[in-house]
Parts: structure tokens; sequence; C-alpha cells
């Protein structure tokens, strides 16, 4: 293996292993074969024929445990990865979960991932409930499960798949991808980005990983995998790699290239995981943090107020946990004043709900269109999405109830009832909340 300044050699593993639940009360009505076929024609091809393929291959497994067979999922990270109470009270109340793992080389398409998710989003929709992903701790409706699968060319978003959680300290914020081990590579972490960089910095660092974990799999493209694939130190991100990680290839990007160092950083306990560090490169003087911000600036331009990039997400604060609680509470009630015709002439009904990113929900809203089951309303987007390309002003949507988080009634003069959240950010408790779009 061949070491050189210019590159640095990362392991590769042997094989990787995809692991989703689908908790439910009883058993499932239903196999799981006949639940993929069901969705013939609602995924790209490929993936669904690979998930028929596996199912019948040893490399897939789907069993039915009862909830006493598995450990016990943690409430406190499931909530930190966007669970909702609905999702939590559910998985409480199951008797059963369904489990799918399927084991594949490292290597791209992760055909483990890919056909575990469709298996599992098929059953889940087939008992009416949600599919848990073990390796991100998150709750995933079947819909959204299905909309991170690859369209009939193979594209996905990579941030359907790689987090970028990050917390505080001394130094400034500490991030981390959570998703890239999915594929074989080693997370990426930063420390000491400045904090009102916050969002800015987990595009870029969405950015990085899809370019690193491209260059990683295009080195193990190879008949046997490889122990090593080489990394190169000096990693050129740019804002092409932001709009691809993002779903939007077709995204003109004329801004200049960036370059981070990469460094490994191997944990010292053996039961914890290893990290590819992003740095300065070596030739820049002073603190770590002035760097960062010039990436930021030269990514989404200085006239983009906080160095912000163009991409709306929320993260509730005290206020704005109340205002959604406040809002899901009167769902019932406000389902049923629209099912009665009770909602004042010349008003319309809209709900806001969101749509699953790698730094939290995008939310959105749309206006409601029928509600004959509780669990799922048809309306029409009023919203055009950053992060979903299908979501367009007055495109369809069909919106799981479980992912709404306020309401509103619109008449003439704005909002005549509801929209707590958008009074929070009225009143300026913002947080790291910007408004809704």
């Amino acid at each position: 293996m061949l070491i050189t300044d210019d590159f640095l050699p990362v392991p590769v593993p042997e094989s990787l292993t995809a692991t989703y639940l689908v908790p439910l009360t009883g058993l499932p009505p239903t196999s799981p074969r006949r639940a993929v076929e069901a969705l013939a024609g609602r995924i790209a091809e490929p993936v669904h024929g690979l998930a028929r393929q596996m199912l019948d291959s040893p490399l897939m497994s789907v069993d039915t445990r009862s909830m006493s067979e598995f450990p016990r999922l943690p409430p406190d990270l499931l909530t930190a990865f966007g669970a909702s109470p609905e999702q939590l009270a559910r998985l409480g109340e199951a008797t059963h979960l369904v489990v799918v793992q399927a084991e594949y080389r490292p290597g791209w398409p992760p055909a483990h991932e890919w056909a575990a998710r469709a298996v599992a989003a098929a059953m889940a929709e087939q008992v009416g409930g949600n599919v848990v992903d073990v390796f991100g701790l998150q709750f995933l409706t079947p819909d959204a499960a299905l909309r991170s699968l690859p369209d009939e060319r193979g594209r996905v978003r990579l941030v359907d798949w790689v987090l970028v959680p990050y917390s505080s300290d001394a130094d400034g914020l500490w991030f981390t991808t959570k998703g890239l081990r999915r594929f074989g590579l080693m997370e990426l972490q930063v420390q000491g980005v400045p904090d009102h960089l916050t969002r800015a910095w987990g595009a870029v660092m969405t950015g990085a990983a899809r370019r690193l974990l491209r260059t990683f799999t295009d080195g193990i493209a190879t008949e046997e995998v490889p122990a090593f694939v080489q990394l190169p130190v000096l990693a050129t991100i740019t804002g092409h790699d932001i709009a691809v990680a993002y779903g939007n290839p077709e995204q003109q990007v004329a801004t200049a290239p960036v370059l981070l160092r990469l460094e490994l950083d191997p944990a010292t306990d053996p039961d914890a995981d290893s990290f590819l560090s992003l740095r300065p490169p070596a030739g820049h003087t002073g603190p770590a943090g002035r760097y960062f911000a010039a990436v930021c600036a030269t990514l989404f331009g200085s006239g983009s107020g906080s160095g912000q990039p163009d991409i709306h997400y929320a993260r509730p604060g005290d206020a704005m946990a109340r205002a959604v609680a406040t809002a899901r509470e009167g769902l019932p009630g406000i389902r049923r004043r629209f099912l009665a015709g009770e909602l004042p002439d010349g008003t319309q009904l809209v709900v806001k709900y969101g749509l699953p990113t790698d730094d939290g929900p995008e939310f959105v809203w749309a206006g409601v269109r029928s509600w004959a089951s509780p669990e799922r309303i048809v309306g029409t987007s009023a919203s055009d999405a950053t992060t979903d390309p299908t979501v367009r002003i007055g495109a369809p949507v069909v919106v799981a109830a479980a992912e709404v988080v306020d309401w509103a009634l619109l008449g003439g003069g704005g909002v005549i009832e509801g929209g707590w959240t958008q009074a929070v950010l009225d009143a300026g408790d913002r947080g790291d909340t910007p408004p809704p779009h």
C-alpha cells in the first residue's frame, strides 16, 4: 500500500449490515414478498427488483419478534432525532417488531440499505405504522422512507441518509456526521465552528460527505474489497457537491472551491468510533473558526446574512415546543369542524409538516383538500420545499397527521385562527428557527 503526504489511508470493512424495525400490535397481516410486490410502480425498478432478489437470498432476513426479544430503543435519542410523542407512544404499545436485516459488501450501490429500507417501508405501509432506522435512530413514515430511495437513474439525496448533528462547547460548535458508516466510510467531524454558522456549516459538512463518499466508493469499485482506500489529504468541496447532496443537481452553483484538510482521529476506546476530522489547510494561520467563516463566505456569499445558506430548518426551543404541542392538541377538533363544514366561509385550512433532512425537518405548508382518515391528509402544497424538488406550490401532497406540527385557518386578512409556531417566530423567540417558507 502506497502512503504519501498527499493521501490518507482509511480502512474498509469487509461487510456492512442494515437493520430496520417495524413496530406493530399483533402479527403482520401479510408476507414481506406480498408487501414488496404492492410497491410495483411506486419505486424505481432497480430497487424494487433488488428488494425482491435479496428477499430470496441469504443476504436478507425478515423476522417477527416479540418486543421483549429486542433491546429497548432509547427514547431520549429517538426524540433528539425527531421522534414525535405519538410515534414513541405507538412504539411503547407495540407487542411485536418486524426486523429487517440485510448484509452486503461496501461499495455503490449500497444494496443492503436500499433493499432493507424498501422492505421495511412496504411492511410498515401494510400495518399503517412507521419504520425505525436503527442506524440513524430515526422514525420514518413509509412515504418518507420510499421517497429516500433512488430514482430510475439511481440518484438519491444524501441528506436522506446522512445526518449532521452538532453540540456546543467553550471552543464553538462540534459537528459530526451520522450515516457515512452505512456505506463503510468513517464519520466526519469538525470542531471549533463559530456559533453563527450553524446551518451553513451543516450544509458544508453534507457537501464534504458527498465528495468524500464518492471518492471512497470509487476506490472500492473493484472485484475484491480492498483493506484500505487512499483519500486525498486536501479535500476539495464545491457548491455543486452541496447542491447534489441536497438533491438539486441541476442547480447552477458558480462558486470557487474550498479546501479542507483531512486527518484521522482514531478512537482510544475500543467501543468508540474513530473519526475523519476536517481542519484548515496546513498553511492557515489564526483560529480555525476564522477559516471556517471564510469557507462559508466563499460557498454561500458574504452577503448571505451570517453566512447561512438558503436552506431552512427549524429546531424547537421551549416556546416552539409548547406551540407545537398546542397545535397538535387541536388537530382532532379542527378535523371535526373541517369534515362537518363548520369552518367560516371564505377560509382555507392549512397544515404545517416536516420533510426529513440531515439537520432535522424542513417545515412546509399545505392546503387541506380532504381528511377522511385521521392519519392521512390529502392536500395541495402551499410552499416550495428547498430540500425536496417534488414539493412545489400547487403540487398534490399526502401528509401523515403524525408529521403535522401546526395548522391555521387563513382568511382575507391572513391567519384568523391557529398558526402557533408562526406566532413564536413573529414574537422573536427564534433560537435557531427561521420563518416558514
